[in-house]
């Protein structure tokens, strides 16, 4: 019984970083380069690419399709527009689709003071490459499989304002009228004969379950740094169980488990900073994450703090990216493990059952928030290097979980065969002991990828 619910459960384990994807770069967002770059007020440029990611032992084909890309710009006096639109067809985890996809539509004001944006937006906080624990304000994808991690972020309409103080300090001030989920796709995983999931449990669309996010960021000539606040639902949600039926009449009745992925809200204070020593730069990103009710509420996480520490150098051309990402639970609680009392009464019996299923559901909500343990403990590092005139880049990521045992490792090769040409060819593999989340995530999430781009 227990490795089938664990089996079941299998479904939320593709985000073990807490809605941080493991292998997405740290980059500016998606207004810090709008007044610089651009010879002429319009720009227009996109790209169509053709992409294959398969082989894992589930899927041959887990993801092939073709995508037009179309990004426009305008910058006028004090006005700006932005957009992109992606246009995709092809096969995924074995349905064929046609999509449209606003990736980004949003216009507003502009100063060298102060700025003002309305539309879809995707915003990036943090300084460190990848773990970013303050970076709460943009949904995921995570079963869109390509060789850009970044692909996976998903914008939402949101109204943001920036004032410039001087050159080295901004405020950033975030409103995000609705809520959007992280996508997950539950269908893909056998659910066996005892569960299955229902639709999502998400906030209504009302201005109290809105999200407000504020940084101040600080770029001073030795060292950059911010404090960060955000206060809303968090587009990264656990589950709970919402039925459980049993046909007593049935002398070994068999339980129905109806599960919904359900969002949780939070408050999270955060900071960050990088500081160049020489060649060396030293990164670190932290956030205390404030929620109530985890003791009540299997799906809640409880209150944490996340953090990571970065040292980035270049070696003879091999840029090298080496992490620690941790987290500690400081009221940490451990479940108790319910116990059978009567095992001759058919009610203690049915009892029993019931509170297992609770049980074994905490402790897999537990996994996935990296939670199982008071602390979290885990390594990443990344290698980077070019060749033959920059044409050729390989990259290699490697991330270990000292707490669970877990590894997964991604190497990259890219080639820019023209100016407008690129090849790029890679895979990922993941692996943990048996019943942890690379376990179950592997035989779905392992694969070689292939993508040709022509860019305009």
């Amino acid at each position: 019984m227990k490795s089938k619910i664990l089996t079941i459960l299998a479904i939320l384990i593709l985000n073990p970083l807490c809605a941080q994807s493991l292998f997405t770069d740290s980059q500016k967002d998606s207004t810090s380069e709008q007044k610089k770059g651009l010879s002429q007020n319009t720009e227009v440029s996109g790209y169509v690419r053709g992409a294959f990611y398969g082989g894992s032992k589930n899927y041959d084909l887990t993801s092939v399709f073709a995508q037009f890309a179309l990004k426009a710009r305008y910058i006028g006096k004090h006005t700006i527009l932005h957009s992109e639109i992606w246009f995709r067809g092809g096969n995924m985890f074995d349905k064929y689709y046609n999509k449209l996809d606003i990736v980004e539509a949003y216009a507003g004001y502009v100063s060298d003071k102060f700025d003002f944006l309305a539309g879809n937006q995707i915003v990036k906080w943090g300084r460190t490459d990848g773990f970013n624990p303050t970076n709460n304000i943009n949904a995921k994808d995570y079963f869109f499989l390509t060789s850009d991690p970044d692909d996976q972020n998903l914008s939402n309409f949101m109204l943001r304002a920036k004032y410039r103080i001087n050159s080295a300090i901004d405020i950033d001030l975030i409103g995000v009228p609705y809520y959007r989920a992280s996508n997950y796709r539950f269908d893909l995983f056998d659910l066996g004969q005892y569960a299955k999931f229902a639709g999502p449990t998400i906030p209504e669309s009302k201005f109290k379950n809105g999200a407000i996010a504020a940084k101040i960021n600080f770029e001073l000539s030795r060292i950059g740094f911010s404090l960060s606040y955000f206060r809303g639902y968090d587009p990264f949600h656990g589950f709970n169980v919402k039925t459980i039926n049993l046909d007593i009449s049935n002398p070994n009745p068999a339980p129905e488990i109806l599960y919904t992925a359900t969002s949780f809200h939070k408050q999270s204070f955060g900071a960050d900073f990088a500081l160049p020593l020489g060649s060396w730069i030293l990164r670190g990103e932290a956030a205390y994450n404030r929620t109530k009710g985890s003791d009540l509420f299997m799906f809640i996480p409880a209150p944490d703090i996340s953090y990571v520490g970065a040292i980035e150098k270049d070696f003879g051309g091999y840029l090298t990216i080496f992490q620690y990402v941790g987290k500690c639970v400081p009221d940490f609680k451990p479940l108790a493990e319910p116990v059978l009392s009567h095992p001759e009464n058919p009610m203690s019996q049915l009892l029993y059952l019931q509170n297992m299923v609770y049980y074994q559901s905490s402790l897999f909500n537990r996994k996935i928030f990296n939670q199982q343990k008071s602390s979290n403990h885990a390594l990443s590092l990344t290698v980077r290097k070019s060749f033959a005139y920059e044409t050729l880049t390989g990259e290699l990521t490697g991330f270990y979980n000292i707490t669970s045992k877990e590894y997964m490792i991604r190497p990259k090769l890219s080639w820019n065969a023209t100016d407008n040409l690129t090849f790029c060819i890679g895979g990922s593999y993941m692996h943990g002991p048996a019943e942890s989340l690379f376990d179950y995530s592997a035989p779905v999430m392992n694969g070689l990828f292939f993508e040709i781009k022509a860019s305009f």
